[in-house]
């Protein structure tokens, strides 16, 4: 069985989800490919559209977020010459070569645009792709914009069931969504004890620790976060992870007194959230899915516009996190969070019901499944 996963370059989320997906099939025996779309096409194509969604949540985030709601607003579909189409035409012709040479019994996109490219062909019903069944894979807590547009996708694998009337409303049929989850590494389908992770890492078992993520890029005001939890309790331990951001992790070096572990970009993120009480980060799709896996607690902060903005909302509407704004502070968050013990009871038991830590299995399996047939 051969496997093509198409993901792009728009921060680290999607291709996270390519490598959780591969690791399933390849344990199952299947051979797999995973390929970056635009870099496979012109790596200046790559490079342009990853910083140009770098920058635009980074530095313009009210511009970006008014464009996404402009286009997730829109109630008809996109035509054929919108700009997003045009460019899916022209790399679906450049890009179909390589789809024959491998010759894949199914496909998996994990963003919208590469799901595009595979729609095209399929629309003009191109023999590499028209018997290749084909699976989108939506990395958010919403249903992102155009996925409602590719209706030659035969299915659409998302977060929960709880989005499905989200994706009806969209337009998307009920027969098509596959509420598996978001596919985590395997990693964070396994837990083991604080005790053990506090171990490993040097810290001790005994203290509150709240684990402070940044995001690949580094995004936030991090060094006033871990200043808040220091002022809510100076005994609070706090495990920083500063992603790429190397101005971050330096500053936040010189800053930290021994209560604090800083770290770049690491391996071991699984390990952090075991010896953690509490995590705060951005709410991420791959981030908060690896939390739930985990039945760590979320505390919300500085979400990138839109996609983001939709997935804080699931959240908080599911009773598994706090959000911090500028009314309400890191230090009343963790007041709220950690001295009620009903209120961590209920989190606890709704991120139980809400996680899928098992998605990327389930996935590899029902690709397997489809190709039998």
């Amino acid at each position: 069985m051969k496997v093509l996963i198409l993901s792009i370059t728009a921060g680290q989320g999607h291709h996270s989800a390519a490598k959780s997906i591969s690791d399933a099939l390849c344990e199952r025996g299947a051979e797999v490919k995973t390929v970056d779309v635009y870099k496979q096409i012109d790596k200046n194509l790559c490079d342009a559209v990853n910083k140009g969604y770098l920058l635009s949540t980074k530095h313009t985030p009210k511009a970006y977020r008014a464009i996404y709601e402009l286009i997730d607003s829109k109630t008809a579909p996109s035509t054929k010459y919108s700009l997003q189409n045009i460019m899916g035409v022209l790399i679906a012709i450049r890009f179909e070569k390589f789809i024959e040479d491998f010759s894949p019994d199914v496909i998996i996109c994990t963003h919208i645009f590469a799901a595009q490219v595979i729609n095209e062909l399929k629309r003009r019903g191109r023999a590499s792709v028209s018997d290749v069944p084909t699976i989108g894979i939506v990395t958010d807590y919403t249903i992102h914009p155009f996925w409602e547009d590719v209706t030659y996708i035969e299915y659409i694998e998302t977060a929960n069931e709880l989005l499905t009337q989200r994706a009806v409303i969209k337009g998307i049929s009920p027969s098509r969504l596959c509420p598996l989850g978001i596919p985590v590494q395997k990693k964070f389908s396994n837990k083991i004890s604080k005790e053990e992770a506090c171990k490993q890492i040097g810290i001790s078992p005994e203290s509150p620790t709240i684990l402070v993520m940044a995001g690949s890029m580094g995004y936030g005001d991090i060094p006033e976060i871990v200043s808040g939890i220091h002022k809510f309790n100076p005994d609070y331990q706090v495990l920083a992870v500063c992603g790429n951001n190397k101005k971050l992790y330096k500053k936040l070096s010189e800053q930290s007194c021994s209560s604090v572990k800083v770290y770049g970009f690491t391996s071991n993120v699984d390990v952090l959230m075991d010896a953690a009480d509490c995590i705060v980060t951005k709410p991420g799709g791959l981030t908060t899915s690896e939390a739930m896996a985990k039945n760590l607690p979320m505390i919300l902060v500085n979400p990138i516009p839109g996609q983001e903005d939709r997935n804080l909302e699931f959240f908080l509407n599911n009773g598994v996190a706090l959000s911090v704004t500028k009314t309400f502070t890191i230090e009343e968050a963790l007041y709220f969070m950690f001295c009620d013990e009903g209120r961590l009871d209920l989190i606890h038991k709704q991120l139980k019901k809400l996680a899928k830590p098992n998605a990327a299995s389930d996935l590899a399996e029902f690709a397997i499944k489809l190709a039998d047939k």
